[in-house]
């Protein structure tokens, strides 16, 4: 798989990025150990970009990069975009100055050792703040002062990411897998014309699309497969892309037929994603070796039929699309 230029940065990353969520908290229980080894084995394999934010672990994510990064002897060509907003308390629109922000950057740098950001990204904030300009312009002076290379958005929703485009973003990170499908519609096309990089999170559907779960798979408490599979604590959408666990699974062993001998259904669900040239890179989570390894590989599949896509297709037109395609 070709590497994939990330909007005007000049930067081309493997389109199998990591996804670090699940390293730093909220995806159960990770040792330090564990989470270094599954970011080398990224590393290893050719993967030059890894997402993170702050309130992932409380900043355990960002310091364990950094650790990793300082290991193998410095950052060098890796690309480290992290997120700033959600430790708002309360997480409203309204505490979206660019004070606060410049704190969390502050913070950020420390945690990550460096000096300037890759990309500070709002982390999914109400969607008021697309609105407010100020804060945009605030962002525009950290790149200027040096704080920040660039500067992007994650989002919610389709809506919220057009709108973003109204500013000189470089990227947006929104949920795209084969159970959430409307950004094909109404964001693609914009995104390419704009030169906008499209960083698809939540690509296996929280594990869904890996084929292993079942009805009766049970989470700890501290994984938020457990506590947020009703929206208790953030956007229900987050997990397992906002479809019901019983819909989920049921759409899977429709699935399964799909998936080419010799490999998995998390290798086809990100190869799937990589069909579509405006998504820039996708950024699965691994909590071990065998899953970073595996998630890498997924990108040299051969390209998926016409035939697969379609039977994609069907399976989220009539299971999936009149639950998620008017929310998200």
């Amino acid at each position: 798989m070709q590497h994939r230029p990330f909007s005007r940065t000049g930067w081309q990353v493997n389109p199998i990025g990591f996804g670090a969520w699940a390293i730093g908290a909220d995806w159960g229980a990770v040792s330090d150990r564990d989470a270094e080894a599954a970011l080398n084995a990224a590393l290893d394999k050719g993967v030059n970009f890894i997402d993170t934010a702050d309130v992932y672990g409380m900043g355990r994510s960002e310091k364990l990069i950094a650790k990793v990064l300082k290991s193998r002897g410095g950052k060098k060509d890796i690309i480290v975009p992290t997120k700033a907003g959600r430790k708002l308390q309360p997480h409203v629109a309204e505490g979206y100055t660019i004070q606060a922000i410049t704190g969390f950057v502050e913070q950020s740098l420390k945690n990550l050792e460096v000096d300037a950001l890759d990309v500070l990204q709002l982390h999914c904030p109400p969607t008021p703040v697309y609105s407010n300009t100020a804060l945009f312009d605030g962002l525009e002076k950290l790149v200027q002062a040096g704080k920040l290379k660039y500067y992007g958005v994650s989002v919610q929703d389709v809506d919220e990411a057009i709108k973003a485009m109204d500013y000189p973003i470089v990227s947006i990170q929104i949920i795209f897998n084969m159970l959430r499908q409307k950004p094909i519609d109404k964001l693609f096309d914009l995104a390419k014309r704009k030169n906008v990089a499209i960083i698809a999170r939540v690509p296996l559907a929280s594990g869904l699309l890996t084929g292993k779960m079942k009805s009766d798979t049970r989470f700890g408490q501290d994984d938020h497969r457990n506590y947020n599979i009703h929206g208790a604590a953030f956007d229900v959408g987050e997990t397992f892309s906002g479809v019901p666990y019983d819909v989920g699974l049921a759409a899977v062993e429709k699935l399964r037929p799909l998936v080419p001998g010799g490999t998995t259904m998390a290798a086809m669900a990100l190869r799937w994603i990589l069909m579509f040239d405006a998504v820039t890179v996708a950024i699965p989570g691994a909590k071990n070796v065998q899953q970073a390894e595996s998630n890498v590989a997924a990108g040299d599949l051969p390209a998926l039929t016409k035939e697969q896509m379609e039977a994609v297709k069907q399976v989220y037109d009539a299971d999936i699309r009149p639950l998620v395609h008017h929310r998200w």
